[in-house]
């Protein structure tokens, strides 16, 4: 049986420095839904396209140096999707047969961007992996009440193997005693997925090293300009 991503993937291009250390990428999906436009730079997200507010958005981690986009790249992913949609079209017709199977998502993991400090503006981060197809939604709770102000979600980066990740941000103040949490809903979970995080409990801050991991993991992806569709094959005996 084999597992088909419903995403169309045009012109995911690798461009790589005269140094040969920093990689681009560039990806524009879309499914019968939904879609996404994005660009990122070794594996980290610099740009995409906010479908929903219409407009293009800069989610760079504060411990790089922010790089904008030229003008027009939102009308740009606006034309892509279109192009996308007609071509996705064509292939679902060709793969109708073809059975989908769906992997859930990691246990969530939630770590601060800087290092805790009492009344002082932070981020919280939730980060999930290996989840077949995209994507998940997010739902973030303070002393058991549901939050929405203050979040955001990055489009989810595809994996080596096929699967991809996401992360969840929260603008929080931390107080002693507060409690949070970060759950995750997918089609191939019954229920959320929940992790809780404790202010009273916290760890110093892995944001950087965990950014510098999926960058590497996701600066593996570059592969040839074209369009093609994401296979991920599994043979079932």
């Amino acid at each position: 049986m084999m597992k088909m991503m419903v995403v169309l993937v045009l012109s995911c291009v690798l461009c790589v420095s005269a140094d040969g250390l920093h990689e681009d990428l560039a990806i524009n999906g879309c499914s019968d839904s939904d879609g996404e436009f994005m660009y990122a730079l070794d594996g980290e997200e610099l740009w995409y396209a906010d479908f929903i507010n219409k407009k293009g958005v800069e989610p760079q981690p504060s411990f790089i140096d922010h790089i904008s986009l030229v003008e027009g790249g939102y009308e740009n992913a606006v034309t892509q999707q279109q192009n996308c949609r007609q071509n996705l079209k064509v292939e679902l017709e060709a793969m109708k047969d073809v059975p989908l199977e769906f992997d859930p998502p990691s246990s969530p993991m939630i770590y601060s961007r800087d290092n805790v400090e009492l009344g002082e503006n932070n981020i919280l981060i939730c980060h999930v992996t290996g989840f077949y197809p995209a994507p998940v939604t997010f739902y973030w709770t303070k002393n058991n009440k549901n939050v929405t102000e203050g979040t955001s979600s990055n489009v989810p980066f595809p994996n080596k193997d096929g699967s991809f990740n996401q992360f969840s941000r929260l603008e929080f103040v931390p107080q002693l005693g507060d409690i949070y949490s970060c759950s995750v809903g997918h089609r191939a979970l019954d229920q959320p997925l929940t992790r809780i995080w404790d202010v009273e409990k916290t760890q110093p801050s892995v944001g950087p090293a965990v950014f510098c991991g999926v960058g590497l993991t996701v600066g593996l992806l570059g592969v040839a300009a074209g369009t093609f569709f994401l296979i991920k094959g599994n043979e079932c005996s």
